[in-house]
């Protein structure tokens, strides 16, 4: 069980911080969007609220789990980026979702990699993997931007998936 402060970690552009309720607007817009079909969606802002409570609610049971993603010059919340791996997942998981409108400017990789390194660094895991659509080649794109590579097709809760091995802390080292 968790008992310390969600850490803060940084990158040149962004902050990955702790979720607050302001943060919850541009979640419920997300889940409100199609782009939210590989992580649950599209649903309305009830069970948003519940997606968006499960990330903190990670922190408390897990230890770890999804940060916000912030950017850092303005402060705006994009999205969320962490360590995932709620009762009945796969494996330990690094994940990362933006909110619409903050696509196509390597958040995701910034925030996924920073993720990754602390999942390693400051958790003590030993591999990690990603789990991501098919349909989600933006992901997939992220994935192999961070040197993951496709281990094996699966199906998760929302369909057929490819389950992504990330470079262990050794081999992001020798990068």
């Amino acid at each position: 069980m968790f008992g310390g402060s969600i850490p803060v970690l940084e990158t040149d552009r962004l902050v990955l911080r702790a979720q607050r309720e302001d943060d919850f607007e541009a979640m419920a817009a997300f889940y409100a969007d199609e782009v939210s079909r590989h992580y649950g969606g599209p649903c309305g802002r009830d069970d948003a609220w519940r997606k968006f409570a499960g990330y903190a609610g990670h922190w408390l049971l897990r230890g770890y789990g999804p940060w916000s993603i912030e950017i850092r010059r303005t402060g705006e919340f994009v999205g969320i980026s962490g360590l995932w791996f709620p009762e009945g997942w796969i494996e330990p998981e690094i994940t990362w979702a933006l909110v619409p409108g903050h696509h196509g400017q390597g958040y995701a990789t910034e925030a996924a990699g920073r993720a990754l390194r602390s999942a390693y660094e400051d958790f003590g895991w030993r591999t990690a993997v990603s789990v991501i659509s098919v349909e989600n080649p933006a992901s997939s794109a992220v994935a192999r931007r961070l040197g993951a590579t496709v281990e094996r097709r699966v199906d998760d809760r929302y369909g057929p998936a490819e389950l992504w091995r990330h470079r262990t802390l050794d081999d992001l080292d020798d990068r």
